[in-house]
């Protein structure tokens, strides 16, 4: 398993020297997929608590580093801390509600798409942070301030960005800060009375999250160089951050990756060749018939499927 992983590593390291520019920006949308899902991964794989809401996460991350390098001048690489900072604190209040008075499943899920909502909202009418027309970051193509002139570096820092956020799991995962999130996920009654303080580990479980998926939202502004409050903060964004770990495998370490690699070229490829034809929404219809087979038919996610199999011919 371990050459396994250095193989696959190896071959994406040296892929963009072969691929086409295209085939380069695929290849970014999934690993920067991956690494949101793998953010979303820790507080609602891991823990179980299901948060439609880390768009809110995304948007404060991209819109803070944007104004901190806009109005002050400070360089992206530092100002997408802050804006981790910044998204972690808002996580930590998120948490904080909803865990200190026991809100779990649907009404936990509403909490984060009403707070999410809030902010979409707060910023499309400040004006000082380019209300609902949103900001624009002008192209200089400097490095200092996270530009390049082609896809490449972007599509190595997008591979690094979802690496770390796999570490940060498997790191978890392999102490007790991770069985202790499994036993919540499992039943947070029978943890409690084992002597886990659900409420902490929920609360750490849900900064990290926050902190990591506001790197990402840096990431966003500087890769696509504008921000729209009703796309960076809206309930679209946060489904493309969960339906990947969902789709993959959620609470395992590589379930969000495998499941951005299924989806994400499933969407671009269905948006390609079929939402330019004559149906308005034809590939919007297609990626959704797809994805809903997908989830019928592997309703715990394709990666514990293709683990078992791999398992069970290597047991022959």
């Amino acid at each position: 398993m371990r050459w396994a992983v250095v193989a696959a590593l190896a071959v994406l390291l040296a892929l963009p020297a072969v691929l086409s520019s295209y085939a380069i920006t695929i290849f970014i949308l999934i690993f920067f997929y991956g690494f949101l899902g793998q953010a979303w991964n820790i507080v609602g794989g891991y823990a179980g608590q299901l948060s439609l809401g880390h768009a809110a996460f995304v948007g404060v991350g991209g819109y803070t580093a944007a104004m901190l390098s806009i109005e002050k001048g400070l360089t992206p690489w530092a100002g997408m801390f802050v804006g981790a900072l910044l998204a972690a604190l808002l996580g930590a209040i998120i948490g904080y509600l909803g865990f200190r008075f026991g809100l779990r499943g649907f009404y936990f899920v509403l909490l984060t798409v009403a707070f999410a909502e809030v902010c979409r909202i707060a910023v499309s009418n400040i004006d000082a942070v380019g209300g609902p027309l949103g900001l624009y970051i002008t192209f200089t193509g400097d490095p200092r301030q996270f530009q390049f002139q082609d896809g490449r570096p972007y599509y190595y820092i997008a591979l690094a960005l979802m690496l770390a956020a796999t570490a940060t799991a498997w790191a978890i995962e392999r102490r007790r800060f991770g069985v202790y999130l499994a036993a919540i996920r499992e039943d947070e009654a029978a943890a409690e009375a084992l002597g886990v303080n659900a409420f902490k580990y929920k609360m750490l479980a849900m900064v990290v999250s926050s902190f990591l998926t506001g790197l990402g939202g840096t990431f966003y502004a500087f890769y696509l160089f504008s921000l729209q409050p009703n796309t960076l903060f809206g309930i679209p964004l946060s489904v493309e951050i969960i339906i990947r770990p969902i789709v993959g495998g959620a609470g395992t370490l590589l379930g969000p990756i495998l499941g951005s690699f299924i989806l994400t070229p499933l969407g671009e490829l269905s948006r390609l060749y079929l939402g330019q034809g004559g149906l308005p929404g034809a590939h919007l219809i297609a990626y959704g018939v797809l994805l809903v087979a997908v989830v019928l038919f592997l309703p715990e996610g394709a990666y514990p499927r293709l683990r078992r199999l791999l398992a069970r011919r290597g047991g022959r």
